[in-house]
């Protein structure tokens, strides 16, 4: 079994398995000994029904997408509910973005299984809302950019982090090994370039990065 060292991509890798692909309930299409996450993101929430005439209700479309991804949420090959996500650029109304993604984490906790999230600009709404769900499962918070002091926050919360091709490195220097992931995302950088920079970053060896990660993939995703 592969065990996957990039654990947010929208690509698909060129070794079946290395990768988490992250997809929305419309794009999930497993392939043989790949590994998925599936959700909703806060871009996509409006998007199924803004291109229609005569559309439905947003709500209406939410619990038609919801529908189906309690269904692949179940899948073998899906290992994450999301990206589910909080995001002030987008169009989504931010009571809409928070009800989608409340309706994502309590299934996502419900599904034993991480819940991965975008989050721009919305940090006060997501801890409120941990706060109020205390979720037994894992929050990563994927594509982390901010300041050092933010990731200890958020640290302290009990969310882990993961880190692309773009970050501020006293963030990435202050991690704990053991709540940090590293991911492709949307980028076209190479994962093991990505860890070669990152471990350059804490001076410690690029192998020792990627077993300290396989370590957190294993118990986070596979439960061991």
């Amino acid at each position: 079994m592969n065990i996957p060292i990039d654990i947010h991509t929208h690509r698909l890798p060129q070794t079946s398995g290395k990768a988490i692909v992250n997809c929305e309930p419309e794009t999930f299409l497993p392939q043989k000994e790949g590994w998925y996450s599936v959700g909703i993101h806060p871009w996509s929430i409006t998007a199924p029904y803004a291109c229609r005439n005569n559309s439905p209700t947003p709500n209406l479309i939410v619990s038609e997408r919801m529908n189906r991804l309690e269904t692949q949420v179940c899948h073998p090959l899906v290992l994450a509910v999301g990206e589910a996500g909080l995001d002030k650029l987008a169009d989504a109304p931010m009571t809409l973005q928070l009800e989608v993604f409340e309706r994502q984490a309590r299934l996502a906790m419900e599904a034993d299984k991480p819940l991965v999230i975008h989050l721009v600009r919305a940090t006060d709404e997501l801890l409120a809302l941990k706060h109020t769900l205390r979720p037994t499962n894992p929050w990563i918070i994927h594509g982390f950019r901010g300041k050092a002091a933010l990731a200890e926050e958020y640290l302290r919360h009990g969310f882990f982090l993961s880190f692309g091709e773009k970050y501020r490195e006293e963030a990435l220097r202050l991690m704990p090994a053991h709540r940090l992931f590293i991911e492709t995302d949307e980028s076209d950088v190479s994962i093991d370039e990505l860890y070669a920079r990152a471990a350059a970053v804490r001076g410690v060896p690029s192998s020792e990065l990627k077993n300290s990660v396989e370590e957190n993939v294993i118990k986070l995703f596979f439960k061991q």
